[in-house]
């Protein structure tokens, strides 16, 4: 047990599950954890094995410098993993990720599958076997040989130019293009040291369609389906369900909506439904977003909302063993539980009855037991056994690297009546020492999304490393939050700014009359659309003795054109050229004069969801307006800060500015700054 663990040089150690996948008998759970490499600059990803009954400790089961992920059982039992390792047998050296296999009865893993743009995600047919896998390959090719051809001519004239036609050309932190995904459907091996079979391309020429697909195979391997996302008028994108042929490649629609988009699907244990999350993206002064989830049958695409009525947002589902019931999690007041769908009464049961937020959910194959990741604000992802049947029960641990830990201080809760009536919750996070005689100084994080819920432990933002140096952290679910039903939602859809700062303020209120916290010493900070509440707070108050600002959003009319996703803010906010009184209203850049709080901006370059643009305009603002202020900038990070030793430095550097605006310590410059 690492009982050290929330300092900053042991935290950046500990390994971390980031999923679960079980066996078709349901005696085996893989989990991909990841951990910091031998050298120490970056993390990488192994896959471990961790006992269903949870007696056993868990197991670490591949080990390559390159890592190992995307785990994906056969029927009988044996292993599949995509990884970069170099394969021994060849002159392959690695470099693209390839399919590897690793025996049911154990052994040396070996390579089953490569191509030359790599291998992505990878589905299989429970029943028969079949792998159906994207794969990056160059317009225009056919064939593994002629795409490589293409691949070596692009580099040897030194190219490295896209030619984009349709949309998007970037997504979150990478580039897209030249090559295109497409997706490939192949026979399990044969015999012990078989390859797949020779991969047939259901997708020859899909564009973008493919990009970030989900893909489910039927039980009997005939038939794949796909997400395919089409783009219309105005730019506009939708995703439907493609379904192919895995034999022939040929394709047809299995359910699409003008209006909304598909996601997700799975096919059922007897093969003849498919569950797909249905999404709506809202209406400019209209109805905001939501999702629910969706019910088709697999052959004529007929379909019904099976959650009508209900108000949970589905974040991720998985069938029963006998195909009768839907497990699903969904945010509600704070935590996400599992719940139980019954398809043919409609009865809704809560699975689990603790603070807990579920993901990763894999149901025994035979009806026993449902296993899930369990996380919280006082517990990392965790593999559980759940019992599937239960109503509100409660979770068997089991035994995972690194787990349990023990947290340097109390969870709690607060509650807060907002302006209008509102129910406004928080969790918070309070130091071991906080007390009314020593009441802890408070840090406001503010969750990003906007649309989700503070409801779950973040290795990101973790609010324990704070709690660790006696700061309390108030962790709030304002406006826009889901787990509260859709009217959280309508009270700022396309507003944002106001109604949210007064949520916030509301639950600071509640958290500074506690006299375990001290009201005196406050400070906010957050990322993303938590950055956003963190300008627009710089702007509207001067309560708080310090801002934090990460990957922020400043100037909403400027920002809606050159994020990678530009739709989303259409969906919201309405066009910029016909609508852009919207865009000014929710902006928090037409406040800069009113800035007056030290402010700590942070931004890396390569982040496309909120562009480095974002961040350098704050910046020059603060300058001649001459704030207080420190630009924390990261040249080779993204949205999220990934990589060991900048995580530290972001770290550091957020403790000594809170520590010298909030503590009144002297500004300590970080070593390594």
């Amino acid at each position: 047990m690492v009982r050290s663990w929330y300092e900053l040089s042991d935290y950046v150690t500990l390994k971390r599950v980031g999923g679960l996948r079980l066996s078709p008998d349901g005696r085996r759970l893989v989990a991909p954890v990841s951990g910091i490499k031998p050298d120490g600059t970056s993390f990488g990803t192994s896959l471990w094995e961790i006992d269903p009954e949870g007696r056993a400790e868990p197991r670490r089961i591949t080990r390559s410098a390159e890592g190992e992920s995307a785990p994906a059982f056969l029927p009988d039992g044996s292993l599949l993993f995509a990884s970069k390792r170099p394969d021994a047998e060849s002159e392959d050296g690695g470099g693209a990720p390839a399919l590897w296999l690793l025996p049911a009865d154990g052994g040396e893993a070996r390579r089953v599958a490569s191509r030359p743009g790599g291998i992505g995600s990878v589905a299989v047919a429970r029943d028969a076997g079949t792998v159906v896998f994207t794969s990056d390959t160059l317009p225009g090719t056919s064939g593994a040989e002629e795409d490589e051809q293409a691949r070596k001519a692009r580099k040897d004239a030194g190219v490295t130019a896209i030619l984009h036609e349709s949309f998007p050309v970037r997504y979150w932190d990478h580039d897209l293009g030249p090559g295109e995904p497409r997706l490939f459907s192949a026979a399990p091996p044969e015999g012990p040291a078989g390859d797949l079979g020779e991969p047939a391309d259901l997708t020859p020429a899909p564009g973008k369609a493919l990009l970030e697909a989900d893909v489910t195979v039927s039980p009997d391997g005939a038939t794949a389906v796909a997400t395919w996302t089409t783009t219309g008028p105005a730019a506009r994108m939708r995703t439907r369900l493609q379904a192919l042929d895995t034999a022939t490649g040929r394709a047809r629609v299995l359910a699409e909506d003008p209006e909304r988009d598909f996601g997700a699907p799975a096919f059922s244990p007897d093969g003849r439904s498919v569950a797909a999350l249905l999404s709506y993206d809202g209406e400019p002064g209209g109805e905001p977003r939501d999702t629910t989830l969706w019910v088709l049958d697999a052959e004529t695409g007929q379909g019904r909302d099976v959650l009508a009525g209900s108000e949970l947002w589905p974040r991720e589902h998985a069938w029963s063993p006998d195909s009768s019931a839907l497990y699903f999690v969904a945010d509600e007041n704070g935590r996400r539980p599992v719940f139980r769908l019954d398809l043919d009464t409609s009865r809704l049961t809560r699975v689990t009855g603790d603070d807990g937020a579920y993901s990763a959910l894999q149901p025994d194959p035979g009806g026993a037991a449902l296993y899930a990741l369990r996380d919280s604000w006082d517990e990392p992802p965790t593999p559980v056994r759940l019992d599937p049947a239960a109503g509100n029960g409660a979770p068997v641990r089991l035994p995972a690297p690194d787990l349990p830990l023990t947290v340097p201080g109390r969870l709690t809760e607060v509650e807060a009546e907002a302006d209008d009536g509102t129910r406004i919750r928080s969790w918070l996070v309070l130091p071991e020492e906080a007390s009314a005689g020593s009441p802890a100084p408070l840090v406001l994080w503010i969750h990003g999304g906007p649309y989700m819920s503070f409801n779950g432990w973040s290795w990101r933002w973790n609010p324990w490393l704070l709690a660790a140096r006696g700061y309390a952290v108030l962790l709030p679910d304002p406006a826009l939050s889901t787990g509260y039903g859709q009217d959280m939602l309508r009270r700022a859809w396309g507003t944002w700014g106001p109604r949210t700062f007064a949520d916030l303020m509301a639950a600071v209120d509640a958290a500074v009359a506690r006299d375990d916290v001290d009201g005196s010493r406050t400070a906010a900070m957050g990322g993303s659309f938590g950055g956003y509440m963190a300008n627009w707070i710089a702007g509207h108050t001067d309560r708080f003795k310090a801002v934090v600002t990460h990957a922020s959003l400043w100037d909403l009319g400027a920002f809606s054109g050159t994020t990678d996703m530009p739709p989303a803010w259409t969906a919201e906010f309405g066009d910029p050229d016909t609508s852009p009184e919207r865009y000014r209203a929710a902006s928090p850049h037409r406040s800069a004069d009113s800035v007056r709080t030290p402010v700590l901006v942070i931004h890396g370059d390569k982040d496309y969801r909120v562009p480095i643009g974002e961040g350098l305009r704050l910046w020059w603002d603060l300058m001649r307006r001459e704030v207080d202020a420190k630009f924390l900038y990261f040249p080779t990070e993204n949205h999220w800060i990934l990589t060991p030793g900048n995580i530290t430095v972001w770290y550091e550097t957020v403790f000594a500015f809170l520590d010298h605006h909030v503590l009144g310590k002297e500004w300590k410059r970080p070593e390594h700054l």
